[in-house]
């Protein structure tokens, strides 16, 4: 007979097999830090996990795991501690590898967050506009609108380094 304990790290580790990339790319398309994504991820599980949630499909379930990853990451560009620190990077730290010159991930990396994370809600996770609404608390209209606009962008920024 399995015990609550064992359940309840069954769970955590279904949680964490099914969510964590999804999460981690998502909070970098933000944040642009693989640190601050971590901890966002971290944060979303722990705010999962106590106390232990339910939902009423697996669908729900991922809609409130991308919710709660948004909202916390909005919360961490927002937060006082964000605004007055300085990157390590700027300490003269070895900067962690970018994305290749050139690629399609080195542009998506230039939109704005808000184009950057339509594009990805949308062409990776393959959410439509009403979805990605849903999730963003955004008129499905409004993501819509990004989306295009991102479209654009990314084609410009590609078309100037020749790559379109």
């Amino acid at each position: 007979m399995k015990t609550n304990e064992t359940l309840d790290r069954a769970e955590a580790e279904r949680l964490v097999e099914t969510y964590s990339d999804l999460i981690l790319r998502l909070s970098y398309t933000y944040l642009k830090s693989t640190e601050d994504a971590q901890d966002i991820c971290q944060s979303v599980f722990l705010k999962l996990l106590q106390p232990p949630r339910s939902f009423g499909s697996p669908e729900h379930e991922r809609a409130w795991i991308i919710r709660a990853a948004v909202n916390l990451c909005k919360d961490h560009l927002k937060s006082r501690w964000r605004r007055s620190t300085v990157g390590l990077e700027a300490a003269g730290e070895v900067p962690a590898p970018a994305a290749e010159e050139g690629s399609l991930l080195s542009a998506v990396e230039l939109l704005p967050p808000k184009y950057r994370a339509v594009i990805y809600l949308y062409y990776y996770e393959g959410y439509n506009a009403r979805e990605i609404g849903d999730l963003l608390g955004e008129k499905p209209a409004t993501i819509s609108t990004r989306l295009d606009r991102g479209r654009r962008r990314l084609r410009d920024l590609l078309e100037q380094e020749g790559l379109a």
